[in-house]
């Protein structure tokens, strides 16, 4: 079951979260299904991270890997409590994990500004616990930040997109701004790495506000 306070969902504590286990339960492939990168590694010393919640995992990942600059995608779960958690564990709502795409991108080729656009763009970051018919903490909106300038370009941005939204007649942006170091990101499972490439008349679930994003900054 979800967890509910006054009718509404709620994020678990850690004493409720589920106890996980030390090693994941499953493989992830090796390859990128579409771009034919390594998933897990290693990287090129040239390229950054960035880890993006937003909504079901399946269209995040195909709209980041379809960006010019875009060296891999992985999707996963991060954000919560339980050490390698499982499917079922996080859709329970007890883990606190949200359905997370990892991207790893050249900055010379897209700035991380950029992929903030794209991840404001592409889904409604009003609405809290649910993206869609998606329902659940697990599709919550969170950016994770690897760095001091990733934050801060994350909260700029935030800013900048609050008054678009404002304007337009949307509420306040419930995204939460969280530190990667913190969070650890956990692979899902192999069925979820880039589905839409091996499905491409699978579930997307990914739908903006069609409001555009005005940046102070792009650069």
């Amino acid at each position: 079951m979800l967890f509910m306070r006054d009718h509404e969902l709620r994020l678990p504590t850690a004493e409720e979260a589920p106890v996980g286990r030390p090693t994941p339960l499953y493989e992830v492939p090796e390859r990128h299904a579409e771009l034919g990168t390594a998933l897990l590694g290693p990287y090129p010393e040239t390229c950054e991270i960035a880890d993006f919640a937003l909504g079901c995992f399946w269209g995040a990942e195909r709209r980041f890997w379809q960006t010019p600059g875009v060296w891999t995608t992985l999707t996963g779960f991060q954000g919560g409590f339980t050490p390698n958690p499982t499917d079922d564990e996080i859709r329970s709502g007890m883990t606190g994990h949200a359905e997370t795409v990892r991207v790893v991108f050249d900055p010379a080729a897209v700035s991380y500004r950029r992929l903030l656009r794209l991840f404001w763009e592409s889904h409604d970051p009003t609405q809290g616990f649910r993206q869609g018919n998606d329902v659940g903490t697990h599709v919550r909106s969170v950016v994770f930040t690897h760095s001091p300038e990733q934050r801060a370009a994350a909260e700029e941005t935030l800013a900048d997109y609050q008054r678009s939204l404002t304007a337009a007649g949307y509420g306040r942006i419930t995204t939460e701004i969280l530190p990667a170091e913190r969070h650890p990101f956990y692979p899902a499972r192999a069925q979820h790495q880039q589905y839409l490439a091996r499905n491409p008349s699978g579930y997307c679930g990914l739908g903006g506000t069609g409001v555009l994003a005005e940046f102070a900054t792009e650069a």
